[in-house]
């Protein structure tokens, strides 16, 4: 017997058709369920971020301004 329908467990079940207020209705309830962050906890964040990026770039610099000076001194050296 050959069954020309998809094996599995999608082949059981009956397809729906798509329902847009029942649609709007779920992302009106997922939606209540977000909870946002305070106007003080996203400063306070938004400061971090900009610390964290500062001491990044400093790190960066001093760490490109020494293998830069390795290399620089490694090619004098094989001269």
């Amino acid at each position: 017997m050959s069954d020309s329908r998809a094996q599995g467990s999608q082949a059981d079940e009956p397809r729906r058709g798509f329902n847009p207020v029942a649609f709007v209705r779920e992302v009106r309830a997922e939606s209540r369920k977000i909870t946002w962050t305070s106007r003080q906890e996203t400063t306070l964040s938004t400061i971090m971020v900009f610390i964290m990026v500062l001491i990044a770039g400093i790190f960066f610099f001093f760490a490109d301004f020494t293998i830069r000076s390795l290399v620089s001194w490694a090619l004098e050296f094989a001269r």
